[in-house]
């Protein structure tokens, strides 16, 4: 019996991180490094937590392109969870996901008893997460890159996983992109 991991993705941290150093995000090399077959570990779930462009005319190109993104994440086994989000200003929107991702953390850890839960994100309002998860027993390890992470977050994890090494085999981005 492997060690049981279960994978919870902030999917606008981790891409913007992935930006930041001029590559495109490779998921199914994400998920393989952070599954970690390699190590006798096995994967129970990756849920990817996305915020969607506002249901709302001007938004509606970008809406749709997300959505086929992650229809492909889904086709590739991602559980996908997806959150509309509202306009914000100009050329942005915003999607909170992190209630959702706090609270399934808690949630679907106490359900399918992962030894380990990942982190993919910088953001230390998931500190508290990390630490109720650890009162539970569960081993949690944060990835992100070292620009994207908050301390709070470095100090509440048993151990950080530097994605700067993992996205610098990934492709470049063209420009414009």
């Amino acid at each position: 019996m492997g060690t049981r991991v279960l994978v919870f993705v902030d999917e606008s941290n981790v891409l913007s991180s992935v930006r930041a150093l001029g590559r495109k995000l490779d998921w199914l090399r994400l998920r393989d490094h952070l599954a970690g077959a390699d190590r006798g570990r096995e994967l129970i779930e990756m849920i990817i937590y996305a915020g969607l462009p506002p249901p709302i005319p001007e938004w509606q190109n970008e809406r749709e392109k997300k959505n086929k993104f992650l229809h492909w994440l889904r086709s590739n086994g991602f559980l996908v969870v997806a959150k509309d989000g509202s306009p914000g200003d100009g050329k942005h929107y915003k999607a909170n996901i992190d209630v959702l991702m706090a609270i399934d953390g808690v949630e679907l850890s106490v359900e399918m008893r992962p030894d380990v839960v990942v982190l993919v994100t910088g953001d230390a309002d998931f500190a508290h997460l990390a630490l109720q998860l650890r009162r539970r027993g569960i081993r949690v390890e944060v990835a992100a890159t070292p620009q994207t992470l908050g301390t709070g977050l470095k100090g509440a994890a048993n151990e950080v996983i530097d994605l700067v090494p993992l996205f610098e085999t990934f492709e470049l981005m063209n420009p414009g992109e």
